[in-house]
């Protein structure tokens, strides 16, 4: 089954007709072409350890997570030698400019300050904001118009709670301090709906705290002027080279099947 995304690059996959959507953000009508890393030796991989799903350290304390395993799978597409070291997640861009290391695969959102000093691949992943409801008043069909007068918790000061008055305004918004307050006033009934980060309430959803007490509804904000531009792998500014060889590889693991593999492994409950 195909499911259109237009807020993605092209066809997204939802996994096995009624699972979780696979997103692309790769414009499937434009090709990039390989370049010739003859040059390469060995390309060194840097993450930080402490950020699952995307990296962390497997319980043999080597780096994994789905930011890590989508670099190593290009460079098997590249046919380029990796290594990987993990490094303190407020250090990986100093190392990068001193020249510790290649690539930065970790969370490091993609903004007009980070393009000015580094170069960045396409993004390979991004985190919408997402709409929760307890399962027993869950709306068939989510509408925002289902919202006015409802009760939404959204954590106080964040983005997510900018979009929800700005976009809609007959919610009525309630700021708790933090995610877990914001996730236990919905479990309790004290509030219709929580709005807030995806991924984060993907993983919650998937865990014994949530009980199966709550699902989605509704589909992915990803309005980039409050949610970011999302995630890529990043380079020093003049490797733009290597830069083009990770996109290029990007777009190779949509093609063969292997991001969704991935994509799947590390959120089995999507967020778009």
């Amino acid at each position: 089954m195909l499911v259109l995304c237009p807020f993605l690059g092209g066809p997204a996959v939802a996994a096995g007709g009624t699972g979780p959507v696979v997103p692309n953000f790769w414009d499937t009508r434009t090709r990039i072409e390989k370049p010739d890393l003859s040059w390469v030796r060995v390309v060194r991989i840097m993450t930080d350890d402490e950020f699952p799903p995307l990296h962390f350290a497997g319980p043999d304390g080597v780096p994994t997570g789905f930011a890590v395993e989508l670099a190593r799978a290009a460079c098997e597409v590249l046919a380029v030698a990796c290594t990987i070291q993990a490094r303190r997640f407020d250090t990986l861009l100093p190392a990068l400019e001193a020249g510790h290391g290649d690539v930065v695969a970790a969370g490091i959102p993609i903004t007009a300050s980070l393009r000015e000093g580094f170069a960045v691949t396409a993004p390979f992943h991004r985190m919408p904001a997402r709409f929760v409801a307890r399962r027993e008043r869950a709306p068939d069909r989510f509408r925002p118009e289902v919202l006015a007068g409802r009760t939404v918790a959204v954590i106080a000061g964040t983005a997510h709670e900018a979009f929800l008055k700005t976009h809609f305004p007959e919610a009525e918004a309630k700021p708790y301090a933090n995610l877990i307050a914001a996730r236990e006033a919905l479990r309790a009934g004290e509030v219709d709906y929580l709005f807030g980060d995806g991924m984060s309430l993907a993983l919650w959803l998937n865990g014994r705290v949530a009980a199966d007490c709550c699902r989605f509804v509704g589909g992915p904000y990803l309005e980039s002027r409050y949610f970011g531009e999302g995630v890529g792998f990043v380079f020093r500014k003049d490797d733009k080279v290597l830069r083009r060889a990770f996109d290029y590889a990007l777009q190779r693991l949509w093609d063969n099947g292997t991001y969704a593999e991935l994509y799947l492994r590390y959120f089995p409950v999507g967020f778009y």
